[in-house]
């Protein structure tokens, strides 16, 4: 394997801006074409009853399932936010085996659930030392108040510095709500990550709102990789579908 093409995408629970549209079938057919090797979702719906019975042709699997067919065999779902009518958090979909996973509970208050998934992934023979062909990839969601996004933080670093070897390479991404970018210090410092688009470009990507994105809300931080290239996917195909941008970044082991 030379190169890794990961993707990032807030889903929006399936459904279009102001909740107009189910667009999980669009939704499918984009992230295919994109043939990533690894996805990292957020506000994936692991169930919605309620969601099931009012819309025609709601898929009966589990989101992060259904997107996955026939594209990566293997994912992983971290439940956060648990209602009546079911529940939802990320989710991380692989070409390659997920050796372990594992979900954090990092919220800060009882109004906001998060959760940061962990997995494991086992790389394809690489030539590199046995620790650098286990890839750890974070998907994070964090909190909408300053307070609440510090603690997450702060927890971040600590599973990293006590989970992840220092010589595996790991990326995180998702979204971190962070449009004032206290984040790349704190985890470049920290933890010595690269954000793929501050990087390449100077800055990370705008990222929200879709239809005119001026926020940079989203991240792809990487490790122990060699960044090759980022693309935001932002045409009309993409922005009627959920209200964040998708990015994708292709990286190589260093």
């Amino acid at each position: 394997m030379t190169s890794l093409k990961i993707v990032t995408y807030n889903i929006h629970k399936g459904f279009s801006h102001f909740n107009r549209r189910m667009v999980m079938h669009e939704l499918r057919d984009r992230l295919h074409e994109l043939n990533a090797d690894i996805v990292f979702l957020q506000e994936v719906q692991g169930e919605n009853c309620g969601d099931a019975k009012r819309h025609l042709n709601y898929p009966t699997l589990p989101q992060h399932e259904f997107l996955a067919d026939q594209i990566w065999p293997h994912h992983a779902y971290g439940k956060n936010a648990v209602y009546d009518e079911g529940h939802h958090g990320n989710a991380i979909l692989s070409r390659y085996p997920i050796v372990r996973w594992d979900n954090q509970d990092i919220s800060a208050h009882r109004f906001e659930s998060r959760g940061l998934l962990h997995c494991e992934i086992a790389l394809p023979d690489t030539g590199q030392p046995e620790a650098k062909q286990m890839l750890h990839c974070i998907c994070v969601h964090f909190g909408l108040f300053k307070r609440g996004r510090g603690i997450q933080f702060n927890a971040l670093v600590e599973r990293i510095k006590h989970m992840v070897p220092t010589d595996a390479p790991l990326i995180i991404a998702g979204d971190f709500n962070d449009w004032r970018n206290h984040a790349s210090d704190l985890l470049a410092h920290e933890l010595q990550l690269h954000e793929v688009f501050e990087a390449s470009r100077g800055k990370p990507a705008p990222s929200y709102p879709a239809g005119l994105p001026l926020l940079r809300m989203d991240r792809i931080y990487v490790r122990g990789l060699s960044i090759q290239h980022g693309e935001m996917h932002a045409h009309r195909l993409w922005n009627k579908i959920s209200d964040h941008v998708a990015l994708s970044a292709t990286l190589a082991l260093s």
